[in-house]
């Protein structure tokens, strides 16, 4: 009778499982650059003495425009846009971290979620405030010396908010705030995924600070990869 009952428990708990179909699907691709290459745009740090030396007096190369040694573009955003609408997703619990460091944003581009914890750090030895440009949350703008912390959210979805330091005029990053978990960053080889997308018709859209934002539509399978890349053209 025992062995009865524990060959049911497993029948019943293998009905259960999840099938293969039922796993979301993967989204990956790069963002290419055509054209020219910019010049790289160089930072002088004159303004602050600390920041100067922090990078032992060093011009700093601006990260609003990396195109890659293979002709992609880094920190481009990549999120859907369309097709989640009415769907609720868990809010992580872990915070985003947002360091100043070299008197630089790290990092340049980032994603979140709605009310998902962001702990802003300074690590440089020279004080810094923090200005959260939102239009559809609550913004700040705090003053933080080395080695302060302090954690903020956002409370609705936004794309891009931009968040600048009033002291140091060439300091900016870019945060997008969504309210699902489906975005990701291009990397240093302009390479991007966005993981466990479920099974259906999206539209994503691609952002870049100076050049814009792009849209294209992808039909996501119940596993597997969709490779779907954007492009760029120099202006």
């Amino acid at each position: 009778m025992a062995r009865t009952a524990v060959l049911f428990t497993l029948v019943a708990t293998l009905l259960v499982l999840p099938s293969s179909k039922s796993l979301g699907g993967n989204v990956a691709g790069k963002a290419n650059f055509k054209g020219s290459k910019p010049a790289v745009s160089k930072i002088r740090m004159n303004a602050d003495a600390r920041c100067m030396k922090l990078h032992a007096g060093k011009e700093v190369s601006s990260e609003q425009v990396v195109v890659n040694p293979n002709n992609t573009l880094r920190y481009v955003f990549v999120y859907v846009k369309k097709g989640l609408e009415g769907k609720k997703f868990s809010i992580p619990t872990e915070k985003a971290t947002l360091d100043q460091r070299g008197c630089m944003y790290t990092p340049h581009v980032f994603g979140i979620m709605a009310n998902q914890p962001i702990e802003i750090v300074n690590s440089d030895p020279t004080m810094h405030n923090i200005h959260a440009l939102s239009n559809n949350s609550k913004g700040f703008n705090i003053g933080q010396p080395k080695g302060v912390k302090h954690v903020k959210t956002f409370a609705k979805p936004e794309v891009m908010v931009r968040v600048k330091c009033d002291v140091h005029s060439w300091m900016a990053c870019y945060v997008g705030v969504l309210d699902h978990p489906f975005f990701a960053v291009t990397d240093g080889k302009g390479n991007y995924e966005i993981k466990n997308l479920p099974a259906g018709e999206y539209e994503l859209e691609a952002w870049h600070e100076k050049y814009g934002a792009q849209t294209m539509t992808v039909k996501v399978e119940a596993a597997g990869t969709k490779s779907v890349d954007f492009t760029y053209e120099s202006k």
